[in-house]
Order: structure tokens, then C-alpha cells, then sequence
């Protein structure tokens, strides 16, 4: 009994110590593991604060550009106008007219006989570039076939453009084949257009103290009035260079995928130039008389489709599209040919805007049909593919010329 009960206390002593050595072991632990854990902890929050400094360090210095600039902007500059104003002229952004890459477009009233279209920018994903674009640029030009800056706004990081209000929309709304009554504007509609355009285009290239670029010609950015005059519109990618100039300075992709020019995709093709902008008017042209779209960009390769009946039209075969009369067919037909002389793929071989005007203002019999970009293999091939590697977006500068 005694022997039991001497084993039983020395046991029960050693359970009572047992305790006491682990907690000299844990608070060993926290007396090495607290200091670490603040040292990590300290140190996110410095990272963290660092970050946030910087992220409003850069918004700052954006804005304080961007007064800079607004300071410096001269006399004929449109009016500026506070956040209060736009919510008022937008009646609290009701009346929403669409929505793009840059920005969200609504209807206002200036008063009860000025109506407005009011671009409010998206500034998440550039640093006020493409607002100081627009303003710069299309804030001192004046051209009837250019949109009118009515206004803007620059409160903080808001930023909004105010335009005159154009009630029957882009002209993309009216990109239809001939049998859409509804949607179709005729041919003599449709050539007055593309002569708009090309006019527009002409003054931004030779009309103006400096050339602009303007890099993004495409059905949506042609905005109609009510007589339906032609008005290019949305500046945000626009560049200005010299007149003597014969090539810019351009280190990524821009414009809208199926319009931009395959030389602003790959050197392969030639050196960025006004002749870019040509491109584009070429294939909006092509669009016009097709009442289709002419590429896919649904897959990872840019496919141009080159429709077929273009050279059933211009040789006077079987087309696929209604035409009424002879003067529509010559419309038609003077409106693919120029069309397909501005989408050749080596800007040497596009005309200048000058030269354009002259083909839709001449008579189409005196024009020549242009040799087919499109088909590389001496086939009757109806479309072609742009390569992967064509579409990288990082281009090496191309140096601007003295």
C-alpha cells in the first residue's frame, strides 16, 4: 500500500509539473513569434500605405496636368462646365444613349431649344490622354463636317464632354442592305455621305494648322444631323503632327479591330501615316455599299471578308444586292472601286483623301478597278486572314520624320 501510494503521489506531482514546463515553452514561442508577426504586419501596412500614396501620387500629378493644360488652353475654348452643371443638363443622367469603350453617352438639354449629348469619360484605365485629346484638338477646329465641343468638364477626376445632339444617331444605325426600307437611305444619300466623310477628313489632314490623325474612322464615329450632313466625331486616339510629315510616331495598336490599318499592326506593311486613316474610310466605304459588315473579329485571328459580289457589281454581273436604276448601279459601283483602292494593304498604293474626293466627285467610267489585296494565291479567294502574329499590340516606335 505504501509503495502505491508514494508511486501514485509522485505520479499526480508529475502531472502538476507537466503543465508548467509547457507554458514556459509558450511563452518562449510567443516571446519570439509576437515581434515577427508585427514586423510582418507593420510591414503589409507600409506596403499597402505606399501603395495608396502612389496610386493618388499619379492621380494628382494627372490632375495637376490636367489643369496645366486647361490654363494654357486659349480663346476660343468651349465652355466649362461643373459635375452640379452636367447632372442638371443630363437631368441626373436620365436618358442614356449608349455606352463604349471610353465612356457612357447621355442626353441633355443646355435649354429648353439646345439639346446635348453628354459623354461622361472613363477614366479607369488611362490618365486623361484621351480627354486632353478631345478637347485639345477638336475644341479648336471648325468644319461642317466635323463635330462642334460645345463644353466640358474637368471636376477632380470627372471628366465629361458636351457635344451637340445629333437626333439621327451614327451611321452605323444606317448601314443596311438596299432591301431594309426602312434603314436604307438610297444611293445619292449614301454618296452625299461619303463625300462628307472624305471632306471632313481633308480638313483634318490639310485644313487645319497641324495634321490630325485621327485613327479611329468607323461607322460609330460618324454622327448624322438632322439633314442628315455628315459629322466625324470622338478624338480621343487622335495625333497631331507637321504637315511635312510623312510618318508619326506611334508605339501601340489603336482604333477600332477591322478598321485600323495593317500597317499599324506590323511594320511588314509600311510606316504609320495619314494614309492609315485612308484605310479605314475604305473599308467604312465597303461597309456603305455592302450594308454588312466585312470583317470577323470573333476569333483570335482578324478575318477581312471580302465580299464577292463587289466584283460582280464593278463588272456588271449577277449581285446579290437590290438596285433600281443605272444611277445606282454607276453609284454603287464608283463607291467599290474607291473603296477598294483605299484598303490596299501597302499604304504607297492607297490615294490621298484629295485624290478620293476627286473619284466620288468624277465619273466612274474614267475610274480603274485596283489590283485585289486580298488575294495572295491568284485565286477568286473571297477573304483573307491577318496572321496572329500581325495583331501584336506593342509596335517598335516608328521615328517621326523632320
Amino acid at each position: 500500500m505504501n509503495y502505491d501510494s508514494n508511486y501514485l503521489l509522485v505520479f499526480f506531482l508529475g502531472q502538476i509539473q507537466l503543465p508548467v514546463v509547457e507554458k514556459h515553452k509558450t511563452r518562449k514561442i510567443f516571446r519570439v513569434a509576437l515581434p515577427a508577426t508585427g514586423s510582418i504586419v507593420l510591414m503589409l501596412m507600409f506596403i499597402a500605405c505606399f501603395g495608396i500614396f502612389r496610386y493618388f501620387k499619379q492621380k494628382g500629378d494627372d490632375q495637376a496636368r490636367l489643369e496645366k493644360f486647361l490654363e494654357d488652353y486659349n480663346a476660343l475654348k468651349p465652355t466649362r462646365f461643373s459635375h452640379a452643371d452636367i447632372k442638371r443638363i443630363t437631368n441626373n443622367f436620365k436618358d442614356k444613349l449608349g455606352e463604349g469603350a471610353h465612356g457612357t453617352v447621355f442626353k441633355g438639354k443646355l435649354s429648353t431649344e439646345i439639346q446635348v449629348a453628354v459623354k461622361v469619360l472613363n477614366n479607369l484605365n488611362n490618365n486623361g490622354n484621351d480627354f486632353i485629346n478631345e478637347v485639345g484638338i477638336i475644341g479648336k477646329i471648325h468644319h461642317i463636317n466635323v463635330v462642334r465641343l460645345l463644353g466640358f468638364c474637368a471636376d477632380g477626376f470627372y471628366r465629361a464632354l458636351v457635344y451637340d445632339f445629333f437626333p439621327n444617331g451614327s451611321l452605323q444605325k444606317f448601314i443596311s442592305t438596299p432591301d431594309n426600307k426602312e434603314n436604307f437611305l438610297g444611293w445619292l444619300k449614301l454618296q452625299q455621305i461619303a463625300l462628307d466623310i472624305a471632306k471632313g477628313i481633308e480638313y483634318l489632314h490639310q485644313g487645319c494648322d497641324y495634321r490630325i490623325l485621327h485613327f479611329d474612322i468607323n461607322p460609330h464615329n460618324v454622327l448624322l444631323d438632322l439633314n442628315f450632313t455628315s459629322k466625324i466625331s470622338d478624338f480621343g486616339l487622335a495625333k497631331l503632327c507637321s504637315k511635312n510629315q510623312s510618318t508619326v510616331s506611334i508605339t501601340a495598336a489603336r482604333g477600332t479591330l477591322g478598321y485600323i490599318a495593317p500597317e499599324v499592326f506590323s511594320r511588314n506593311f509600311g510606316n504609320v501615316s495619314y494614309k492609315s486613316d485612308i484605310y479605314s474610310y475604305g473599308m467604312l466605304l465597303l461597309e456603305m455599299v455592302s450594308g454588312r459588315k466585312n470583317v470577323d473579329t470573333s476569333k483570335k485571328t482578324l478575318q477581312v471578308l471580302y465580299p464577292e459580289w463587289i466584283h460582280n457589281l464593278i463588272e456588271g454581273g449577277d449581285i446579290n444586292i437590290c438596285i433600281e436604276d443605272e444611277d445606282d448601279m454607276r453609284i454603287g459601283k464608283k463607291l467599290a472601286i474607291v473603296g477598294l483602292w483605299c484598303v490596299q494593304w501597302h499604304p504607297i498604293n492607297r490615294p490621298s483623301i484629295k485624290t478620293v474626293m476627286q473619284m466620288l466627285e468624277g465619273d466612274v467610267d474614267k475610274l480603274k478597278l485596283p489590283p485585289t489585296p486580298f488575294n495572295f494565291g491568284g485565286s477568286a479567294s473571297t477573304s483573307t486572314i491577318v496572321p496572329p502574329r500581325h495583331l501584336n499590340l506593342e509596335l517598335k516606335v516608328i521615328h517621326e520624320l523632320e
